[in-house]
């Protein structure tokens, strides 16, 4: 996909309207949030969730069910996957079939989707991306949603090159789901901006966003390097961050001091433990997307034209920082 950001003005909208509190419950249901469904008319629609790996994805979830509620004029028909991506696309096959008004994805991987979208588009049925990019035509999709993957990775990479650039480094890397977008493009802006320090890669391996497997590969690290062996730990998310604090404070060390760590999302217990010096630094990834997701679909189901591309501004935090936003994060 080809990236092209908004102009300010509507880039300060999308972040407004995704900071709304959602308040739903992730595995019954929905209540309130904004403006949804057009016209008096229900608007149904197919959600394909990945699954419910994280806490980053749970809010993302409570926040899509909000957004879809009867209330606001939806008929919401949500299937989570479990990572599952055969299972993620034969829930989008059975959206089709049920003959929904739209459907809306968040891929577990990039690729593979070509011919589930080819047949909702001969369907008629407009299909909305969030959070997640695939590596298919756009011309299959009506719109993306979602936040800057590549840059995340990149505002990591620069925070570490100016901490750790000048100095010898030996760094681990906890990856996302293998062939996700947020792995791939994660790894390569953190990359491009470490080229040229003193941080070397001495391994990175897939936790697939989970907590149980950040800390399976951590232990796996420090056995294999030791903790004197390992300065800096690259996390893809803060679920797998808090699996390698787990590991580390097992194996005696102190996390955050003996072994820094870098991560990405900023939900609630990632956000703790940087404020208790666990984590070293914060990359946002804002998951409450309902809102703008909602807004999109209820634009291409009523004919309107729905910018293709809406990427939503994202924060990042040292302990200061994530100490005075804490108490009023609602994620």
């Amino acid at each position: 996909m080809k990236k092209r950001f908004l102009s300010t003005i509507a880039i300060a909208g999308a972040a407004a309207m995704a900071l709304t509190a959602c308040s739903s419950d992730p595995d019954t249901g929905s209540s309130d949030s904004a403006d949804g469904g057009g016209g008096g008319d229900v608007i149904t629609v197919g959600f394909a969730q990945t699954g419910s790996e994280s806490g980053w994805r749970s809010a993302n979830t409570e926040s899509m069910k909000a957004a879809f509620s009867a209330e606001n004029g939806f008929d919401l028909v949500f299937n989570a996957a479990d990572n599952d991506t055969a299972a993620q696309i034969a829930a989008v096959r059975s959206f089709i079939n049920q003959g929904v008004d739209a459907i809306v994805i968040a891929p577990i991987v990039e690729d593979g989707w070509d011919d589930v979208l080819q047949e909702a588009a001969d369907a008629d049925i407009p299909v909305i991306l969030e959070d997640r990019t695939v590596s298919a035509s756009e011309d299959l999709y009506a719109a993306w949603i979602g936040l800057d993957f590549e840059q995340e990775g990149v505002t990591a990479g620069e925070w570490a090159a100016a901490e750790f650039g000048d100095t010898e480094t030996n760094m681990v890397v906890l990856e996302g789901t293998t062939g996700s977008a947020p792995a791939n493009d994660r790894a390569t802006g953190f990359d491009a901006a470490i080229e040229g320090t003193m941080i070397t890669k001495l391994d990175s391996q897939t936790g697939d966003f989970t907590r149980d497997g950040g800390k399976s590969v951590m232990e796996g690290f420090i056995q294999n390097y030791g903790v004197d062996g390992i300065d800096l730990v690259y996390a893809h998310n803060d679920d797998m961050a808090l699996g390698a604090i787990e590991a580390i404070e097992a194996a005696g060390a102190v996390p955050g001091e003996d072994i820094k760590i870098i991560s990405i999302d900023a939900v609630h217990d990632g956000m703790q433990a940087l404020v208790d010096g666990k984590i070293n630094y914060i990359v946002e990834c804002n998951p409450l997307l309902g809102d703008l997701v909602a807004a999109a679909v209820t634009g291409v189901v009523n004919g309107e034209s729905v910018e293709p591309v809406q990427y939503v501004e994202d924060l990042a935090f040292d302990q200061a920082a994530a100490e005075a936003a804490l108490p009023d994060r609602k994620y």
